[in-house]
């Protein structure tokens, strides 16, 4: 199978974090008026940012929320509990406001772009973004399921969403996804590049049965030993091809373009994590820009996690995707970041401080 080569910029540095300001946060966070340590993980999340964002006054208000969307031919094995159709009505759905994630960016006053990577929707759907190179992936159990022409497309795709958001100047960017089968795909890619068997990665997903979960096993394990995925340590490009999705390439693409802007990504469930997998396996510099919200039900997604070396600030049991967990942990970095710049220090307040 040809191995396409991504985008130059794909592989381009993102800047390491500022040394200076990540200094001086935690100088601050040892200042302030509680003991040393005493907001536990918060204060890392404050110096984290102060460092991601080169600030001494680390941000987390405006943070757009971007849903990528695609179809997979794979979801024809009966890999969801859900019939495909159901992406482009959701992609609707997103957009008249009535989803999880349409919700939550109301109450967070976040703005939600939907774009269409990849769906069946024979035109656009009004109210999203249609950038997409083909109406869904092939059946990864008989061809490919993309293009190298396909992913490329995909990771410029996940690049616009990225420089719109920027635009606005955000302080750092929720990416989410929808998908019929996209579990399926990202199960595949995670046990291709953690080397694994399918079964340690693939989970009931949207809620699918024993006898379901076990045809997803089966399907990913063919194509595994199809496309010779199989403990070989395959580059990304071509697992992205032989298995992918088209918003599960947008999404690492936009991954590396958001760490190469200095903009971190707050980083939702299992398949966005397999994107950020993906993505770090391209360009190991935009680990650092990756924060991590949430451990998901989904089975695989504590070995994704463990691979990326990230503790997620939520366990909360979801499985819903579209961004909702990482929705859900931005009010956590919001308040680590009030704290950081509002608390008053021992010298301010007149406290006297620890006994040295």
């Amino acid at each position: 199978m040809q191995v396409g080569r991504l985008p130059e910029w794909v592989y381009r540095d993102c800047a390491d974090p500022s040394q200076p300001h990540r200094q001086r946060a935690l100088d601050r966070q040892n200042a302030l008026t509680k003991p040393t340590g005493a907001l536990g993980r918060l204060e890392a999340l404050a110096i984290d940012l102060a460092g991601l964002q080169a600030t001494d006054c680390p941000r987390a208000r405006l943070a757009p929320i971007i849903v990528f969307a695609g179809d997979h031919g794979v979801a024809v094995h009966g890999v969801s509990a859900y019939p495909q159709d159901v992406t482009v009505a959701m992609m609707a759905n997103f957009a008249a406001g009535g989803a999880a994630i349409s919700v939550l960016a109301r109450e967070l006053g976040s703005r939600l772009e939907v774009v269409d990577a990849g769906s069946r929707a024979a035109s656009p759907i009004t109210g999203t973004v249609s950038d997409k190179p083909r109406c869904g992936s092939r059946d990864f159990s008989q061809y490919a399921a993309l293009d190298p022409q396909d992913v490329a497309f995909a990771f410029e795709c996940g690049k616009r969403a990225i420089q719109r958001a920027m635009e606005g100047v955000p302080d750092l960017v929720i990416l989410g996804e929808m998908g019929i089968g996209n579990t399926t795909s990202a199960s595949a890619i995670a046990a291709a590049l953690l080397g694994v068997e399918a079964a340690m990665v693939a989970g009931n997903g949207t809620g699918l049965d024993a006898a379901g979960r076990a045809r997803k096993v089966a399907v990913i394990d063919k194509a595994l030993s199809d496309y010779g995925l199989r403990n070989s340590d395959p580059p990304a490009e071509k697992v992205l091809a032989a298995v992918g999705g088209l918003e599960i390439a947008a999404l690492s693409g936009a991954i590396i373009v958001a760490g190469q802007a200095g903009l971190p990504v707050l980083v939702d469930g299992f398949i966005v994590s397999v994107a950020a997998l993906a993505a770090t396996k391209l360009n190991p510099s935009c680990r650092p820009y990756l924060l991590f919200s949430h451990r998901s039900a989904e089975d695989g997604h504590r070995r994704v996690l463990d691979a990326l070396v990230a503790r997620p600030l939520l366990d909360l049991d979801l499985r819903l995707g579209e961004g909702s967990g990482a929705a859900l942990a931005l009010p956590i970095l919001r308040l680590a970041c009030a704290l950081h710049n509002g608390m008053a220090t021992f010298a301010e307040a007149a406290v006297p401080d620890r006994a040295l």
